[in-house]
């Protein structure tokens, strides 16, 4: 039985790459474009995004007596135990929601730097969510003005990096890279080993 090593001369050909592509004008292992201006300026946004939602965080864990006075008014009925079981309740979650949108910040913008176009949609998503987010707190007038004001800047953030990514200049940066052109060479071997 003879067969060929991988590594040696033989009449088979290696295969020619990994992934696949329908653009058979595209060159083999083609490197991607260089970082746009636009897509490294919504980095840097997002990573502030990062750190409003951090100062979001702290000005949430600084407001404490607030959010008791907020409870005993929305819920007069309540023992003292069970507001401060709410209080607590809505301080956890205050900690976990500004955990959550630091961690989102930070993802979306290595994903988007890293020209991930999958990135670039779930983060025009996450906008979305964010502006509704503000619609509600606009509309229930509960919301402090500090609250309405981080909120506010974290929605011109992500205003912002949504149109930098978005940018006409940005598209190229986001097409996925051919591997490989689309048609095979020919096979080469010219049938199987012999045995």
């Amino acid at each position: 039985m003879s067969f060929q090593q991988p590594d040696r001369q033989g009449p088979y050909q290696p295969y020619p790459g990994q992934g696949f592509s329908n653009d058979p004008g595209l060159a083999p292992g083609a490197p991607k474009p260089p970082l746009p201006d636009q897509v490294r300026n919504a980095f840097y946004l997002m990573l502030a995004g990062a750190v409003v939602s951090v100062i979001s965080l702290v000005v949430g864990l600084g407001s404490k007596s607030a959010l008791r006075t907020s409870v005993q008014n929305a819920s007069p009925n309540l023992t003292p135990d069970q507001v401060t079981t709410a209080v607590n309740f809505g301080y956890a979650l205050v900690i976990v929601i500004g955990l959550i949108g630091a961690g989102l910040w930070i993802w979306m913008a290595f994903a988007n730097k890293a020209g991930r176009n999958w990135a670039r949609i779930t983060g025009t998503v996450f906008f979305g969510l964010d502006t509704l987010s503000l619609i509600g707190d606009l509309s229930r007038h509960t919301t402090t003005g500090a609250g309405l004001a981080i909120g506010a800047v974290t929605w011109l953030i992500g205003l912002a990096a949504v149109i930098l990514i978005w940018n006409k200049a940005s598209g190229a940066y986001y097409k996925p890279q051919a591997q490989f052109p689309a048609q095979f060479p020919p096979y080469g071997g010219g049938g199987y080993p012999q045995q």
